[in-house]
């Protein structure tokens, strides 16, 4: 089960917190992990290289864990990536209920 806990503050997103391999298929083919990640990937890649938000990143391989969180204010751009990456991740975990979580948490 891969566990989603998007970080909110006022209402906004100010990052995410990944853990977990979706176990949908074997390790290296499993869709619904490599899509998780994709998106997850994409957002953490564009707020870096389009934006100038600062921000905090842990990344744990081995536990497959990736925590991601702005530091200060959340710019338009990366409100915008962090709504993208929430619809994105809600139709993955409608879709495999079984395998994806998302949960909210108020700062």
């Amino acid at each position: 089960m891969t566990n989603i806990i998007f970080y909110r503050k006022s209402g906004d997103i100010i990052g995410f917190q990944s853990k977990g391999h979706a176990g949908h298929g074997m390790r290296g083919t499993d869709v619904v992990c490599a899509s998780v990640s994709a998106l997850i990937i994409n957002t953490i890649n564009s707020i870096e290289k389009l934006t100038h938000d600062k921000f905090d990143e842990n990344i744990n391989d081995r536990r497959a864990i990736i925590e991601f969180q702005i530091d200060g204010a959340v710019s338009n751009e990366s409100e915008l990536f962090f709504k993208s990456l929430e619809l994105g991740l809600t139709e993955i975990a409608r879709d495999y209920p079984g395998n994806v979580s998302i949960k909210y948490r108020d700062y």
